[in-house]
């Protein structure tokens, strides 16, 4: 009887530290209200107008007027990044992408989020891309850098 009172709260513990470690290891530091859909940052490009500042925190920059950052789970990009925000006033729109993977696997958006709240910008958004930047920007025939 014994037994089965100490394998149950052990095995309940076991489940808890589990299911924390799973949520803990890629938490989302952005809202939804920050995420741009492809779409919409896509017909503002092809215009040309009220253009963001946008971001490539990925493996290269694909979509016109980026600045290509590089990887920022790298050390020295997430320092390029930063001396890029240095540059720019607190209040000024942001766009950040990666497009290597889906979000909970990508390595580079949280890095970029978290330099973006630590630095205290206040208008920057993540473009929602689902799958990768293949899938959700280029086989759509969002505009391309050639």
């Amino acid at each position: 009887m014994k037994r089965k009172t100490i394998i149950k709260p052990g095995l309940l513990l076991c489940v808890i530290l589990l299911n924390t470690g799973i949520h803990a290891q890629n938490p989302e530091n952005w809202t939804k209200d920050q995420l741009v859909q492809p779409a919409d940052l896509a017909k503002i490009v092809e215009t040309g107008k009220d253009l963001p500042v946008i971001f490539s925190v990925g493996p290269g920059a694909y979509i016109p007027h980026s600045v290509n950052i590089g990887m920022v789970k790298e050390k020295e990009n997430l320092d390029k990044l930063k001396t890029e925000l240095k540059k720019l006033p607190k209040d000024v729109e942001i766009v950040v992408y990666c497009g290597c993977c889906p979000f909970e696997h990508c390595p580079n958006v949280r890095p970029a989020i978290q330099a973006l709240k630590d630095m205290k910008f206040t208008h920057y958004r993540l473009l929602n891309l689902e799958h990768n930047i293949k899938m959700d920007w280029i086989d759509k025939g969002y505009p391309v850098v050639k």
